[in-house]
């Protein structure tokens, strides 16, 4: 049988040198800024990823405006991609790094400002320099994402009302100059409930769903190529259902990028998973990864498949390098296991609450991926 082309995109985070804090900055001193530039990067992988892979599987790259890319490096790296058959598939403005105190969405007017005209700035050069790095296919165009990373508070007021009002027209100001650059774009909104702050605006993705919904009624907003980037780690680690997020996404038609990484505590092996911190493991081989799977394709989801994830702390290169081709691989298993459910007898089974052997049915699809995994590594 031959595969249809899968589509997968690698985040330019991925590989640092080390994450510092509590953990070693140097692990890996090779991948250090004087070292490995995104450019680099977009190198790195043609050379030492697209080769362990399936012919069906194309890549993309995700970066952060501005210090991934920005105007002195675009043209650069758009010639990478281009020369390395790698698509843009996802940008967003990395406004965290810059904005403490909520930018877009912040009391402080200046801060507010400063942080639509640097959401703006990223938009423009995503359609200027790094355009002709866009995939061909309308339906694959890169996704800006917002990220909520800015966007939280500490402190209980009547203040949170105003926060969201201004996220409201933020985001309202940033789709409509998307619109007005030509509206190709994909615009995602990427829930998560803690990180940098100890609340955040829109920690859900239904509580996303909403936002975007009160945009169209309140801003007229086009609803059309908007939507969530879906991150199954994020709903793991406040211990919410991302099968059925994943429902939720589908029946609103708001599934326009995904993160498909995890937080570990669901496949008995690796540890994590609710109350514990955004750990980024690469994607799991277990049964809530193969019934998502299913759900996609069922409803005809054929663009990017994010891997935002990091290398654990003592990985070295190339250890880190296998990590994001194990968690392409994983996915790709996850999804080749989907199409062998038989998912009529499936449905029987739940219909007579035979629920036990409904299970086997999931168990074995287990096994198919991990088998098919085995088989494609090697390969």
């Amino acid at each position: 049988m031959t595969e249809k082309t899968s589509y997968h995109s690698i985040c330019t985070w991925t590989f640092n040198p080390g994450k510092g804090g509590f953990t070693p900055p140097d692990a890996r001193p090779e991948w250090d800024d004087r070292h490995l530039t995104t450019t680099g990067v977009v190198k790195l992988i043609r050379d030492r990823i697209m080769p362990r892979l399936p012919d069906h599987i194309r890549l993309g790259l995700e970066g952060h405006y501005d210090y991934e890319y920005d105007e002195k490096n675009a043209e650069e790296l758009a010639d990478a991609l281009t020369a390395s058959d790698i698509s843009l598939a996802m940008a967003t403005p990395g406004a965290h790094r810059y904005f403490a105190y909520g930018g877009i969405c912040s009391m402080d007017p200046e801060e507010r400002a400063r942080a639509n005209d640097y959401s703006i700035r990223s938009l423009e050069l995503v359609y200027g320099s790094l355009r002709r790095a866009w995939h061909a296919d309308p339906g694959l165009s890169p996704s800006l994402v917002i990220w909520n990373g800015a966007l939280g508070y500490d402190v209980a007021t009547v203040g949170i009302g105003a926060m969201y009002r201004y996220l409201k027209e933020s985001m309202a100001a940033l789709c409509k100059a998307e619109a007005a650059l030509g509206g190709a774009l994909y615009i995602a909104i990427e829930p998560k409930p803690n990180e940098g702050h100890p609340a955040m605006m829109l920690p859900t993705v239904a509580s996303a769903i909403v936002f975007w919904r009160k945009l169209a009624m309140e801003y007229g907003v086009s609803l059309d190529r908007k939507g969530l980037n879906k991150e199954f780690g994020h709903s793991e680690m406040i211990g919410l259902d991302h099968v059925y997020d994943t429902v939720e996404e589908i029946d609103n038609d708001m599934l326009v990028h995904m993160h498909i990484n995890s937080q570990g505590y669901n496949d008995g092996i690796v540890l994590g998973g609710p109350g514990k911190y955004d750990i980024d493991h690469g994607v799991r081989i277990n049964g809530m990864n193969i019934a998502i799977a299913g759900l996609m394709k069922r409803c005809g989801y054929s663009r990017w498949k994010g891997h935002d994830m990091q290398p654990r702390p003592y990985d070295s290169a190339p250890q880190a390098i296998d990590r994001v081709i194990r968690s392409i691989l994983s996915w790709d298993a996850c999804e080749h296991a989907a199409d062998t459910v038989d998912y009529e007898r499936l449905e029987e089974l739940l219909a007579s609450r035979e629920t036990a052997r409904a299970e086997d049915i999931m168990r074995r699809a287990v096994m198919e991926a991990q088998t098919y995994f085995d088989r494609v590594y090697r390969g």
